[in-house]
């Protein structure tokens, strides 16, 4: 399948500036494929030479690190509009895996063309290493989490933050949005035991912050959660998205 990056509908979400018609035709001819990922396959390998540079279009993913004893540690997750692949394509090889969450759906863009889009484009090449800073923000803000919250402030923490990432991208309805994480993904992105992700979210629905059912999160209160965690981002504004 291929999705013309004129006809995207992703892209007239307010969570991205908007472009100019030459500018989304030339990412339309820099895109190789459209291609559809099942839920738990991987996608980008550790190590991997020939990883190319994909836009999430659809669903969640998550890129993560392993040990070799298989304690894995999940770096971020990964929603639409978000850039996956580019330390690879930048160092010749991929720092970490990813692996589709839900089905998913990827813009497929060969390594070999980013070359030219730096050459043609500066202000599309800017607004790649703009993506590539925020992904090194929300992780670090995750290692703020894992270093320096409790564990329940680390679970509110998560959970407003994914809250604050899919509210521009309409994914968000009437305070609820649907949350595909288990809680051992939640464990794994937080540094905690999978006994304690489980007290501790338990506890955090029993004081009403928040509730889970059927795979939905619905936050009654965002304010108070981010006062709780304090979580606090500067005010919203459209990015980039290749």
């Amino acid at each position: 399948m291929h999705v013309r990056c004129t006809q995207c509908v992703l892209r007239r979400q307010p969570a991205f500036i908007q472009k100019s018609d030459e500018e989304v035709a030339l990412i339309d001819s820099l895109k190789s494929e459209h291609m559809t990922v099942e839920a738990g396959v991987e996608f980008i390998h550790p190590e991997q030479a020939d990883s190319e540079l994909y836009t999430l279009f659809s669903g969640w993913a998550f890129r993560y690190k392993e040990l070799s004893d298989g304690r894995r540690q999940i770096l971020s997750f990964s929603l639409p509009g978000d850039l996956l692949g580019l330390q690879g394509t930048m160092f010749g090889k991929s720092v970490y895996g990813a692996i589709a969450l839900t089905d998913i759906q990827l813009c497929v863009i060969p390594r070999r063309r980013l070359a030219r889009l730096f050459e043609r484009v500066p202000e599309v090449a800017y607004e790649v290493t703009w993506l590539g800073a925020r992904s090194e923000a929300i992780v670090d803000e995750n290692l703020l989490n894992v270093g320096r919250r409790g564990a329940a402030e680390r679970i509110v923490a998560l959970i407003c933050s994914l809250y604050k990432r899919a509210e521009p991208l309409g994914l968000v309805v009437d305070g609820s949005f649907e949350l595909p994480l288990t809680q051992q993904h939640i464990a794994d992105a937080l540094g905690l035991s999978l006994v304690h992700t489980n007290k501790t979210l338990a506890r955090l629905r029993a004081d009403g912050l928040f509730s889970i059912s059927g795979g939905r999160l619905v936050v009654r209160n965002l304010r108070g959660l981010s006062r709780f965690a304090q979580h606090f981002e500067e005010e919203f504004v459209p990015r980039p998205i290749i």
